[in-house]
């Protein structure tokens, strides 16, 4: 059997959707308020796990699964087209998940639990028989917690010998849960194709308006919820930042909720930035109030 190219395995693995987590690692760093330049290999190794480890993982697990579905609507993908020959995707994704795990074990034990769960649920999301990818309540979920609140407990986790603070617990289930709404966006450019195959996303079960209003919903309340927490915490300028981010995004959601189809793209790539914004503000102000 031959073999896959290098270059064909880097775009199985799709180093763009690494910044997701990467980013909120970084804020889970930050919350954690331990000092980086003394445990900056801890930092560097959990960087390489929630991005070109986890995440990469969840992508080749989903491409292999998705391969018959990708022969049709998208065939130059590296397995439908042949780049990534025979199971090999499917080599890739085992091989991936088993490197994952044995790195997550060296750094901990509280890492490597948030690692095997998000692990799991890259084959849940994608394999049979659960595939919640099919649902997209269950599905957006699934990616929410996997890209926000599985790094952000993982990067305050790595630098520390015991469970984060339970305030940092809490933005990121926050963050987490308002990512839903973040997942809901992606799935407007298939809404033709999620109906034809099959796959019940929001836009499809609910229709593009209400499922905007929705989206739009869920990613205000998260925030709100971090706005509130933060003036409990007496964090109260971090607050009128985040309070801000979420202001002038609502006024970007207007204008979003005018035409969903036509502006999710554009409204992922701004409204999106201020949310991830918040979470860097909201990453230092917990670091002063943690432990």
């Amino acid at each position: 059997m031959s073999t896959p190219h290098p270059s064909a395995v880097i775009e199985l693995l799709k180093p763009i959707t690494w910044f997701a987590p990467m980013w909120a690692f970084g804020c889970g760093l930050i919350s954690s308020g331990a000092p980086l330049s003394e445990q900056w290999q801890l930092a560097i190794a959990g960087v390489l796990l929630a991005g070109p480890l986890v995440c990469a993982t969840s992508q080749a697990v989903n491409d292999w699964f998705d391969r018959h579905v990708d022969a049709i609507n998208e065939p130059n993908r590296p397995i439908p087209s042949g780049r990534i020959p025979g199971r090999w995707g499917l080599y890739i994704a085992v091989a991936w998940t088993m490197l994952s795990a044995l790195v997550a074990l060296t750094l901990g034990p509280w890492v490597f639990c948030a690692a095997i769960t998000g692990l799991a649920l890259a084959w849940a999301y994608s394999a049979p028989p659960l595939r919640l990818k099919t649902d997209g309540w269950w599905g957006n979920l699934a990616v929410g917690l996997c890209y926000e609140g599985l790094p952000w407990f993982t990067g305050a986790a790595v630098v520390s010998a015991v469970a984060p603070d339970a305030r940092i617990v809490l933005v990121a289930l926050l963050y987490s849960l308002g990512a839903h709404g973040i997942m809901t966006l992606n799935d407007f450019k298939a809404v033709e194709g999620d109906t034809e195959m099959g796959v019940r996303s929001l836009p499809v079960q609910l229709g593009p308006e209400r499922a905007a209003r929705l989206a739009c919903m869920v990613m205000a309340l998260a925030q709100v919820g971090v706005v509130i927490a933060l003036v409990l915490w007496d964090r109260h300028w971090h607050a009128l930042a985040v309070g801000m981010l979420l202001v002038a995004q609502l006024g970007l959601m207007a204008r979003f909720l005018s035409d969903p189809r036509g502006r999710a793209a554009w409204y992922n790539a701004t409204g999106t930035t201020l949310y991830v914004l918040g979470m860097l503000v909201t990453a230092f102000a917990v670091s002063g109030s943690a432990g």
